[in-house]
């Protein structure tokens, strides 16, 4: 199972803002989209950063007032782990593990294709032992 199966299964719909834009904006669509992240970029689409609700909180915390009038440049994460959509599930959940993230964007190339949330990993590892577990008992059944 990769993240490509993932994508495919719960759509490619990402969302994200130019690199130009204030983080009052971000905050603005977080809140309107329901969303944990949003994926920031230059003018030729190319990611740049990722700006996540835990970065604008850290933000807040540093400068209590003005910083919603800010670049998001100012807030974001611009070392942002990325994925190759052959990328494994496993190889995923290591990532968010270790780096203790929660979203992940999926690239092919320079392409964004996508993202992944931890939600959508457990998700998908419940089905697939789901399916696991059914496999036996009809085993069982048949034998």
């Amino acid at each position: 199972m990769n993240v490509k199966d993932i994508l495919d299964n719960k759509g490619h719909a990402i969302y994200g803002l130019p690199d130009s834009a204030i983080l009052r904006e971000a905050i603005g669509m977080l809140n309107d989209k329901n969303i944990g992240v949003v994926l920031i970029t230059d003018r030729s689409g190319k990611l740049v950063g990722i700006l996540s609700e835990r970065d604008i909180i850290r933000r807040s915390l540093l400068q209590e007032s003005g910083f919603r009038d800010e670049p998001v440049t100012k807030s974001m994460t611009s070392d942002v782990l990325t994925v190759p959509s052959s990328a494994t599930i496993d190889e995923v959940m290591e990532i968010m593990s270790n780096s203790k993230i929660r979203h992940v964007p999926v690239l092919d190339g320079d392409e964004i294709v996508g993202l992944i949330s931890i939600g959508d990993v457990v998700k998908r590892k419940i089905a697939d032992a789901e399916n696991e577990a059914a496999a036996m008992r009809d085993y069982i059944a048949s034998a």
